[in-house]
């Protein structure tokens, strides 16, 4: 009976010991990193820094109800450009980024919560373009433009294309329409909402080469707990409704 007890004790010890692994410190917060990335992540204002509440788009309000749901405190700033995010991202604990594509490559990079959105990779041609490609091999006479260390941009270096990358986004639109690049590999819808705002419309989808998914990659430090929690909360979200609702408030 004694050896019974023993061992019923040691083994409440044990469970104990894995509840306060999993409790976090009170002041424990995760420091979020986002971009202009509209209308999944943008600053109130256009421009390229903001915190808080002066961020909104469909990610970014889905981020703050999910760290409201997990009870994890949070800090939330869009700064520029995406590379040094991604850098900071990947060398900080507790450092998270959205809305960052979800790839096999980036995969052992971080640890991930999602998907939060869905998105397209496209080819854009200027607006009474005739050019016409079956496959990115047929795209890769073509000067491509792209965004820097962005997942569109990573990809077509995998598969021995050099795309010409710039620090925004943004800059592939005038190229394109001044001749200096053939082909603008982004991301659907977002290539067509910064054109708008460059007040260029009209831009020809040349291939869609792949569909995506976006979430919140996560320094591989974070704690398991958070990301556990996190993407429960996420997914009783999506259960009621609250992200599709998000979603259409925008699109």
């Amino acid at each position: 009976m004694l050896k019974i007890l023993k061992k019923s004790l040691f083994l409440a010890l044990l469970c104990a010991a894995g509840l306060a692994r999993a409790e976090l410190p009170a002041d424990y917060k995760v420091v979020l990193l986002t971009e202009n990335f509209p209308p999944f992540n943008m600053a109130v204002d256009d421009k390229n820094f903001a915190r808080d509440d002066s961020i909104d788009g469909i990610s970014a309000d889905i981020v703050r109800e999910m760290f409201k749901r997990a009870g994890i405190g949070y800090t939330l700033t869009l700064r520029f450009p995406w590379d040094r995010l991604y850098r900071l991202t990947l060398e900080k604990p507790n450092y998270g980024l959205f809305s960052t594509t979800y790839t096999e490559e980036r995969k052992p990079l971080f640890k991930w919560v999602g998907p939060i959105a869905k998105t397209g990779w496209v080819l854009l041609a200027a607006p009474g373009s005739d050019i016409k490609v079956s496959s990115l091999k047929d795209a890769a006479k073509y000067r491509i433009g792209a965004y820097k260390n962005d997942a569109v941009s990573q990809s077509l270096e995998s598969q021995g294309l050099a795309p010409i990358n710039a620090l925004r986004d943004q800059e592939n639109v005038k190229k394109l329409v001044r001749g200096q690049i053939d082909l603008w590999a982004t991301t659907d819808p977002v290539g067509r909402y910064l054109a708008k705002q460059e007040d260029v419309t009209g831009l020809n989808t040349v291939l869609r080469f792949k569909d995506a998914e976006l979430y919140l990659a996560l320094n591989k430090d974070t704690p398991d707990e958070v990301v556990q929690r996190l993407q429960k909360a996420l997914d009783s979200m999506r259960d009621e409704g609250f992200i599709e609702e998000v979603t259409n408030n925008y699109l």
